[in-house]
């Protein structure tokens, strides 16, 4: 484990959660969970997905989720982030703007193709402005349309 870890509470989804996300991101896996009981629901856990170490625990509906924690997904082209978007979409996620969508569980993703942050590391104000003004725009953040921003721009 790193020395910094995610800690998330669920109200009482953390094995649906867990499941979801090992499955739904790759290089991701279940290290550890503890349950009440032999045959009982998982009170606690540590998992894996897409690289990044987390805990979770099922603490009850005192604890929600905001906008103001989100998970930052870094997507190598288009495909991928339609990969991921579609997935979210299909277990029932809540798209937002801007390439945020909140799964079923309450967590806030940032579903971001490479090729924005790219394009918003120009040194161009104008060029990031018109990238930028053009993503404002969006549900789902679209490659071509942030390069046809980018250029006309």
């Amino acid at each position: 484990m790193t020395k910094v870890t995610p800690f998330l509470m669920f109200n009482d989804q953390l094995e649906a959660a867990i499941a979801f996300y090992t499955a739904t991101f790759p290089d991701s896996e279940v290290r550890q969970v503890s349950r009440t009981g032999q045959d009982g629901a998982i009170t606690a856990a540590q998992f894996v997905v897409g690289g990044q170490a987390f805990m979770g625990y099922n603490g009850g509906p005192y604890f929600t989720f905001s906008q103001g924690f989100s998970l930052f997904v870094d997507c190598e082209d288009q495909a991928e982030v339609d990969g991921y978007w579609d997935r979210l979409v299909t277990a029932g996620a809540t798209p937002s703007q801007c390439g945020w969508i909140t799964d079923p569980f309450g967590v806030t993703w940032q579903i971001v193709p490479r090729r924005f942050m790219e394009l918003i590391a120009d040194p161009n104000p104008r060029k990031v402005q018109g990238v930028m003004a053009a993503m404002m725009e969006m549900v789902k953040l679209d490659v071509a349309a942030l390069e046809k921003a980018y250029e006309e721009a």
